[in-house]
């Protein structure tokens, strides 16, 4: 059976989904649609902690599910800006994971994950999958993984 590891950019699948779709990822049938392709032996979901209800719900919702979640604080800028970014701590786990796996799976559209796919292909021979909103998702990421999953319609709320 084949294992597969996931890794979820929840704020990047939260706001690429909302932005192209208006509606919300569903990390259920999500589950469902890579379970039925082996056996899932690791899974995290990486996002930034707000504290409020709503989230807590939603990550307790992720939990349930199978996900580890990983949290790092909201942090806000005197500018306004704010900053919240998993990208290492992504790019981490998925060295440390993919020599156990067959296939590595990245959620997100983002192109900076291009080379880390490209490295994971080369140095483990594992598979790399990413699910992200086509139109918002780099080219260089989809070019970079061995199959593209299009974030549409069947997969949101």
């Amino acid at each position: 059976m084949k294992r597969i590891a996931i890794f979820a950019d929840v704020q990047n699948i939260y706001y690429t989904s909302r932005q192209a779709y208006g509606k919300q990822f569903n990390y259920r049938k999500l589950w469902k649609k890579i379970e039925a392709q082996g056996e899932i032996t690791h899974a995290f979901a990486y996002a930034i902690d707000k504290g409020d209800n709503q989230q807590k719900k939603f990550q307790d919702v992720l939990k349930h599910l199978g996900f580890e979640v990983k949290l790092k604080p909201y942090i806000q800028r005197s500018d306004g800006s704010a900053k919240g970014d998993w990208d290492v701590g992504i790019t981490i786990d998925v060295m440390e994971v993919a020599k156990q796996v067959d296939t590595v799976i990245l959620l997100t559209g983002d192109g900076d994950f291009a080379i880390l796919l490209d490295k994971v292909k080369q140095s483990f021979g594992a598979e790399t999958e990413a699910y992200g909103v086509p139109q918002l998702t780099a080219k260089s990421l989809i070019d970079s993984c061995t199959v593209f999953n299009p974030i549409n319609n069947d997969l949101l709320l």
